[in-house]
């Protein structure tokens, strides 16, 4: 998965229209989309769009976070229409991850879903204090898909006046968070995914964080408009240089796993060029 389109919880229009966008997955949002008083409606919504036929396009559902005392209630209204995977904000640390597992091992259970199945993508840079264990997700649940990095509610948490300098570029603080999510996620063998592009119009710049990210790891990003989707796909879309070179490795390497090193071009290729290979051809499986 290389685009995920944040979709309000209570909108069918706006779910519909996301249908037809090429985002590779879907967040269907319980948060911050969804007004106080909507919230048990925008449940209601929520697993009416679950029951639509799925297509190839992933499904998860972005809950409330934890302090806010909704998300059991959330997860009750749409557990039992199978989502793809849960979204978790304001996450703390691992703990919370675990946490949520345990929540949806029970739920699985109860409705005779495969256990295991569902997918947790954890929004692990909202608050200042889960920028003190992202080096901790490694190994504290097998749902665990990947970890997203945001912004928006990092700098409310901060008490900051901005996140980004006149020029839209991040400022330190921010950068700080964006990397260290990075390192937890390679760290926790899970995908890295980046934070949304907050410019609506200029696609531009919506590509060039996309290639920025791509650039330094990071597998995916976070939309918030269907029409930053393709941008972002392009972004992540291997080149055929890339897929050349990708595949002049992995041929190299053949079937030899004890070979540690080959040569290629003259240059001596090692065993973490073969995974950044294997990595560029995986991203070409249908999602």
């Amino acid at each position: 998965m290389r685009s995920l389109l944040f979709v309000p919880g209570d909108s069918a229009r706006k779910f519909a229209k996301a249908r037809e966008c090429g985002a590779d997955a879907l967040i269907i949002d319980l948060e911050d989309s969804v007004a106080l008083d909507a919230k048990e409606a925008a449940r209601h919504e929520t697993a009416a769009m679950l029951q639509a036929p799925r297509s190839r396009q992933k499904l998860f559902v972005r809950v409330n976070a934890f302090d806010t005392g909704f998300t059991a209630a959330d997860l009750a209204a749409v557990m039992a229409h199978q989502p793809d995977g849960i979204a978790l904000p304001k996450c703390d640390g691992a703990g919370q991850v675990e946490r949520l597992s345990h929540m949806l091992d029970a739920l699985e259970a109860a409705h005779g879903i495969a256990p295991g199945s569902t997918q947790i993508l954890a929004i692990v840079t909202e608050t200042a204090a889960s920028l003190f264990g992202l080096g901790g997700y490694r190994g504290c649940s097998q749902r665990l898909w990947g970890m997203m990095w945001g912004a928006e509610d990092l700098s409310a948490s901060f008490g900051a006046t901005a996140n980004r300098d006149t020029q839209g570029n991040m400022l330190p603080p921010y950068q700080l968070a964006r990397n260290l999510c990075l390192a937890g996620a390679a760290a926790a063998g899970v995908v890295a995914v980046d934070t949304v592009a907050v410019t609506i119009d200029d696609l531009a710049a919506v590509e060039r964080e996309a290639r920025e990210a791509r650039r330094d790891g990071f597998m995916a990003k976070g939309v918030i408009h269907p029409k930053h989707v393709e941008p972002v796909n392009a972004a992540f879309r291997p080149s055929g240089d890339e897929i050349a070179w990708a595949r002049r490795i992995t041929e190299a390497f053949g079937n030899q796993a004890d070979l540690g090193v080959v040569k290629i071009d003259g240059q001596m290729i090692d065993k973490p060029h073969l995974r950044a290979a294997e990595r560029i051809l995986a991203s070409l499986a249908p999602t």
